[in-house]
């Protein structure tokens, strides 16, 4: 693994693929014998969610339904000023839904996520991300019930993660480096 360099930023190996999964088999084990008899509905947050759902889904052993949602904005809002929630698909009335998400940072969209999955009647709601970052949170929840790891407030790339739409792709996820003020 060795650093990556684009926009005069430059990101450095942080959490390697290994490590990721070994946190995965936990997590899915824990939801394995959790959700043992309640055929839970896992909605993954598109589009950073794809790699760690996927991995995660391979070691979920119990019955389950899956589907994915994105979240969409308006033009010209702030950043972070979500509008609605897009493509559920499954009926989630009085069912048990297991939301995956890639990191949480100030708490925004898991927030509307949840509230958005609440009005289509979920009976519980119990959020699995693979990243957190504590200090960041602008709320509190009491339903992040697994985490994969808890990180500083730094902007990562890798196994789904973005910038620019790029770097989703790697394995691995990569810290930016400080190493001065970007221009």
């Amino acid at each position: 693994m060795n650093r990556i360099e684009i926009d005069n930023m430059v990101f450095e190996p942080f959490i390697v693929y290994e490590q990721i999964q070994k946190r995965i088999r936990l997590m899915a084990t824990d939801i394995n014998m959790q959700y043992e008899k309640k055929n839970p509905v896992f909605v993954g947050v598109l589009n950073g969610c794809f790699m760690f759902m996927s991995d995660l889904m391979k070691e979920i052993h119990i019955p389950c339904e899956m589907s994915f949602v994105k979240l969409a904005s308006y033009r010209g809002t702030a950043q972070g000023d979500i509008a609605q929630l897009l493509g559920v698909g499954v009926d989630l009335q009085g069912r048990d839904v297991i939301v995956v998400e890639d990191v949480i940072d100030s708490g925004n969209s898991i927030k509307y996520t949840i509230e958005a999955l609440q009005k289509e009647g979920a009976k519980s709601i119990n959020v699995c991300a693979l990243l957190l970052k504590p200090e960041a949170l602008q709320y509190e929840f009491d339903n992040i019930g697994y985490v994969g790891f808890e990180i500083e407030q730094e902007f990562v790339i890798g196994y789904g993660l973005d910038y620019n739409g790029k770097f989703r792709n790697l394995k691995d996820i990569y810290r930016e480096v400080t190493l001065g003020a970007r221009t």
